[in-house]
């Protein structure tokens, strides 16, 4: 059945660092009984003294919640604490609330279904201090069923979403995203660098470059579409007229101290699609 406001459940958090204590006073404020864990036990301290009761050890906070965030600092973090769990946990929910890899995840989740409990990864998008506001977006992969059952504490610390039923879609969908933010800011900076050694005005040249992203930005509707329905239109080049520019970029980006952003790979790609018959269709074939 799904949890009400008024269940009034009991939840461990473990590691009450940033992220843990702003975690542990936000379900505190939304009343919840919440136990705390921390492998510094002082670290606490501040929790104890505004309600939340203190574990003496990972298993004994584990045992006595149905729902426990694991807020730790990395995964080595996550692993210690799940190993020092050996007891029945089924009909429990663990929460891996850490910055993880998909490998990492997979292997919370197998540790968590071995423990008789269900797994949820999350991605938090936010700091400690927008925790519990409009301002927070946090990701849930893993058990469906877990999430919707505890949908409401969850949203308690910020926007729950769920991403999909894979333990570690939270952890890609996350990276994907910071991967986005990386490719297009050193796209970004390979051209300013590029452009700077030639005498270009890089501050002129910045503005022609914000419209040229921005084509990128307004293109995601169409070629998402494409993808989804497996089809490539040309749109403004082929990929023959595509495979000439890629080429000339991997002559300009030689020797560059930022690399080529992978282009040859992208060519050999392109090279394959067109020997393929391919060469009309549009870039996004080169993912289809």
């Amino acid at each position: 059945m799904t949890e009400t406001r008024s269940a009034g459940r009991r939840v461990a958090v473990i590691g009450t660092g940033a992220i843990g204590g702003a975690v542990a006073r936000r379900l505190l404020a939304g009343g919840h009984d919440v136990v705390v864990w921390n492998r510094t036990a002082s670290r606490s301290a501040g929790l104890v003294e505004v309600g939340a009761l203190p574990a003496g050890s990972v298993r004994e906070a584990a045992s006595s919640c149905a729902l426990i965030l694991l807020t730790l600092t990395d995964y080595a973090a996550v692993r210690q604490c799940l190993a020092g769990l050996d007891a029945d946990l089924s009909g429990r929910t663990i929460v891996g609330m850490y910055t993880g890899t998909a490998d990492e995840a997979r292997r919370s989740a197998r540790r968590v279904a071995a423990l008789g409990a269900r797994y949820l990864d999350a991605g938090i998008q936010a700091s400690p201090e927008v925790i519990g506001t409009g301002a927070a977006s946090i990701l849930y992969s893993g058990s469906r069923p877990a999430f919707e059952e505890h949908a409401v504490t969850l949203g308690l610390l910020g926007e729950p979403r769920f991403v999909g039923e894979a333990p570690e879609a939270a952890a890609v969908w996350d990276l994907a995203l910071f991967g986005l933010w990386y490719d297009a800011q050193l796209g970004l900076l390979r051209a300013l660098d590029t452009v700077r050694e030639t005498g270009v005005d890089v501050a002129e040249f910045s503005r022609a470059a914000a419209v040229q992203l921005g084509h990128v930005v307004t293109g995601v509707p169409a070629t998402v579409s494409g993808l989804v329905r497996a089809a490539y239109p040309a749109g403004p080049a082929d990929l023959t007229e595509h495979l000439t520019v890629v080429r000339h970029l991997i002559g300009l980006r030689a020797g560059r101290r930022l690399g080529d952003g992978g282009l040859p790979e992208v060519a050999v790609r392109i090279e394959t699609l067109i020997k393929e018959g391919r060469g009309g269709e549009g870039l996004t074939a080169t993912i289809g």
